[in-house]
């Protein structure tokens, strides 16, 4: 990956991945709400910023998304879920990530094998549903494979070496994650990154449009 351009740069996960692929010779150009005013709530901020970027990126990486509003949490039951808060959430994690992909087709090169990469999350999974609630987030993550599905049938048809993927990184030790305690350990955030590049890495371009973890397992939609 010689060229990388890497969204939501300032979070955990996004700012690891670009210091990963800096560490590897990559030119990476960093897009986040803090410094670049990238708001995926707001959908003009979105055009403005996605529209600034020039040239073209052999690998593009969406790390952005948020677990509930600011001051909520996940719901534990349906009688939780709320209009406003659902909204939110599916604003941040499906409608601002797709509002991004519209941008795909002029940001990845059409000849030569290129990578876009979106993060999702295992909870996202229908078929791996077994436990129910964190409605708002499960199904905005549902929607957002959804999306990048429909991104990669799209981009196949003019970019034939292009690989795009929806990855589940594991839980990874950040803000985003510090009021939720797993049943196995933490990633750092530079492990997590280091993993998913792996999983980007051994990719065809036969395999896109599919849902992976950062074991380079698939995971069920």
């Amino acid at each position: 990956m010689d060229r990388a351009l890497v969204i939501g740069a300032s979070g955990g996960i996004g700012a690891a991945l670009a210091a990963a692929l800096e560490g590897h010779g990559a030119e990476v150009v960093r897009l986040s709400r803090a410094r670049d005013g990238l708001d995926l709530r707001d959908p003009g901020s979105v055009e403005r910023v996605m529209a600034g970027i020039e040239g073209t990126f052999d690998a593009v990486l969406v790390a952005t998304g948020v677990l509930a509003p600011e001051g909520r949490g996940p719901e534990k039951a349906m009688v939780a879920v709320e209009a406003a808060t659902m909204a939110e959430v599916m604003q941040v994690n499906a409608i601002g990530p797709a509002l991004i992909l519209r941008h795909m087709a002029r940001l990845l090169p059409r000849k030569g094998r290129s990578v876009l990469a979106v993060l999702s999350a295992r909870v996202g999974s229908i078929g791996d549903n077994r436990l129910g609630g964190w409605h708002s987030y499960r199904a905005s993550k549902a929607a957002l494979n959804q999306i990048v599905r429909g991104a990669a049938i799209e981009l196949a048809r003019t970019h034939r070496e292009a690989v795009v993927a929806s990855l589940h990184p594991g839980t990874v030790a950040t803000p985003f994650t510090a009021a939720y305690t797993p049943a196995h350990d933490k990633l750092e955030p530079g492990e997590a990154a280091r993993r998913l590049l792996s999983v980007l890495e051994r990719l065809t371009p036969e395999e896109t449009g599919r849902f992976w973890d950062h074991e380079g397992r698939e995971v069920p939609w």
